[in-house]
């Protein structure tokens, strides 16, 4: 094997960023450029000299550009193995000439189907067939053929090309040949998927998905484990994997993203002013606020503890007033009652749809602001609209599909089931908590006032250590605040003990088979109960 010139190049784009300027690199090293319709024409109007493909093929191309390189002397001039005597035989008598590099990309299918007014005719003249067809013989027979089919590889291709007398080297070429059956890949699974949602089904009976690579990440969950990041670019750009770095020293763990996914998805539940800090997947503070600094110090008093090396994340533009009280701590250490020196405060991770005021250079100047990395996630969506429509969990030999968890409640089905309701405080209460509730692991308990949550028992085997974990951390806030719980109670004896803790609310599911114990103890104690009737398990 060796390097390959390229001496005739097959250029046929849809997205044409940047063609001309690659194309003009080319002909400069003496590549005779064949081009099909608009490709063919933009070249030509920047001077670029091009011989249409019908003029090499012979053949017009017909039927509304559906059929244009779908002919032998295209495709036998890709696939001919160059060392092969007969295949050289072959060529020769059918006055096929060597291509020996496509330059290729497709039809905008994606972005095609996701807009709400495409019509399924309008996706079927979207569906390419031509293009893939080169880039799979090209890649195929990578061995003596170019195949470039992402605009972002056209300067590294005429670096080489320049640097190599016009040739490009094995190990480029089969690099440029996995991207392509990358591409190919990726394009029929966006088809595949658009044609079963057409026809109504959830759950095909082969599932293709693709994402494409963000970073190679330091590590995975631990040292010893290789990660990378991945977007979903199928559908909005939102979320983490598609936020803007601002800040910070090193790039984001495989722990960070989550975490910060953790957090982005609570806070942006709220329509009021929201802050959230999350440890491990978990809401340790969420707060709420007239003004962002307010939801910002509730969040921060959840949990000051569990705070540090945690995630905020607020749904507001995050301005300087917050900023310096994330920073200095003042209104939180004016507070402050504990035993002992106030816990240190450290942040892994800030993100917020956008910083106002010289917010950003606050939190730069904190001690500790070399290190935080600083997101921007500008998303379009509303509050509590679904950010996804799928979740994926790996499991050993296989794959779990659901649908996301983008409810709270019903809210026919919300329903009071003790002989006091809930006052307007209480209810509101109840309401607050049961948001945070649904983003805590499983078992989770979560107590709370109106506007900020007080304790959270999560991920735990039983119901009764995680109302403990809660009621341990509410230090003793429990008194007067409401409980949700993210499962039924099979039995009464968490109502006991919020009776005992003076919870004077609570919220949980309902649908136990002894559902009556839980109702009777809460009533002996004038507890009010309200019933959602719809569960968040999040394991």
């Amino acid at each position: 094997m060796a390097d390959r010139k390229v001496r005739r190049a097959l250029v046929s784009v849809s997205d044409k960023t940047g063609v001309v300027e690659f194309v003009k690199g080319l002909v400069a090293l003496g590549v005779e450029i064949l081009s099909t319709g608009g490709t063919a024409r933009a070249l030509r109007e920047a001077g670029v000299a091009v011989k249409d493909v019908s003029e090499y093929t012979g053949f017009p191309e017909m039927m509304d550009g559906r059929v244009k390189t779908l002919h032998p002397k295209v495709h036998g001039a890709l696939l001919a193995v160059r060392d092969n005597p007969e295949h050289q035989k072959a060529m020769a008598s059918l006055g096929i000439q060597p291509i020996d590099m496509v330059v290729v990309n497709l039809y905008p299918f994606e972005r095609t189907v996701a807009r709400p007014e495409c019509t399924i005719a309008e996706a079927v003249e979207n569906i390419d067939i031509g293009g893939p067809s080169m880039l799979r013989s090209a890649a195929k027979n990578n061995a003596y053929v170019a195949v470039v089919s992402n605009a972002a590889r056209y300067g590294d291709v005429l670096a080489e090309l320049r640097a190599k007398g016009g040739a490009l080297s094995d190990e480029t070429r089969f690099a440029l040949a996995e991207e392509a059956f990358e591409m190919t890949a990726r394009y029929d699974a966006a088809i595949a998927g658009y044609l079963a949602a057409e026809r109504g089904v959830e759950f095909p009976d082969t599932l293709t998905i693709s994402f494409a690579k963000l970073a190679e990440l330091r590590y995975g969950e631990n040292p010893h484990q290789r990660a990378a990041g991945y977007r979903d670019v199928r559908g909005e750009k939102v979320g983490i994997p598609w936020a803007v770095a601002l800040s910070g020293n090193k790039d984001l763990s495989y722990n960070n993203i989550l975490d910060a996914d953790a957090a982005w998805r609570l806070a942006r539940e709220f329509e009021a002013p929201a802050a959230v800090i999350i440890k491990h997947t978990n809401p340790c503070g969420c707060g709420l606020g007239e003004t962002l600094r307010d939801a910002y110090v509730r969040s921060y008093r959840g949990d000051p503890l569990s705070a540090f090396g945690g995630i905020l994340a607020v749904n507001r533009p995050l301005d300087r007033e917050t900023a310096e009280e994330v920073v200095e701590r003042k209104e939180f250490l004016a507070g402050y009652q504990g035993e002992g020196e106030p816990p240190a405060s450290f942040l892994e991770v800030v993100v917020a749809p956008d910083y106002e005021g010289g917010a950003l250079e606050v939190l730069q100047g904190a001690r500790w602001g070399k290190s935080v990395r600083i997101l921007k996630e500008d998303h379009p969506l509303e509050p509590g609209q679904p950010a996804f429509e799928w979740e994926y969990r790996r499991v050993a030999g296989g794959l779990l599909v659901q649908s996301g968890d983008n409810s709270l409640w019903e809210e026919d089905a919300l329903k009071v089931v003790t002989k006091r309701a809930p006052t307007d405080e209480e209810m509101e209460a109840v309401r607050f908590a049961w948001v945070v509730a649904k983003h805590a692991k499983s078992n989770a308990i979560v107590l709370a006032a109106s506007d900020m949550v007080v304790g959270v028992g999560a991920g735990q085997m039983s119901r009764i250590d995680a109302f403990a974990i809660a009621c341990r951390k509410a230090e003793g806030r429990e008194k007067g605040a409401v409980l949700a719980s993210d499962a039924f109670f099979p039995y009464q004896d968490v109502v006991e003990g919020a009776a005992a803790a003076g919870i004077t609310a609570v919220i949980q599911p309902g649908g136990a088979m002894r559902d009556d114990l839980s109702i009777e103890a809460a009533d002996a104690h004038g507890i009010a109960m309200v019933f959602t009737g719809q569960r968040h398990f999040r394991h």
